[in-house]
């Protein structure tokens, strides 16, 4: 999770999990990185996934268990997210495996899979 200290003083963040020089975590998932940090397991993960994607302007899209995917990760929720690169990009939300901490993931290599699996759905939806 983002740090007060560090959103202060770099507006650039580097996604969890990730290399700081491979991607840099935009100002538009700010508020979405910061709406989960207040996460602490009391509430229904998907719910707090959902609830913090819309308000900045992203959107849920599916969550599935995590088991093999990522470690120390119980669930996996897909988003698209706004993004100043591109019109959407797909990050991952990752609820730890004691089920109180969610963090914001770029896609790695590992779930490469659920990426392409959710452009896919994205596809599917779009033609409704």
């Amino acid at each position: 999770m983002i740090s007060p200290d560090l959103a202060i003083e770099n507006p650039a963040f580097a996604l969890a999990g990730s290399d700081p020089a491979d991607a840099l975590l935009p100002m538009e998932l700010l508020e979405l990185e910061l709406s989960l940090e207040s996460y602490n397991g009391d509430a229904d993960f998907c719910d707090a996934v959902r609830v913090a994607a819309t308000q900045s302007g992203g959107e849920f899209l599916f969550d599935l268990p995590a088991d093999g995917l990522l470690d120390d990760c119980k669930r996996i929720a897909v988003l698209r997210i706004p993004s100043e690169e591109a019109e959407m990009r797909i990050v991952l939300a990752v609820l730890d495996h004691n089920g109180s901490d969610i963090r914001v993931e770029a896609p790695a290599p590992e779930t490469a899979h659920v990426v392409r699996f959710a452009e896919a759905f994205i596809t599917v939806l779009e033609r409704f």
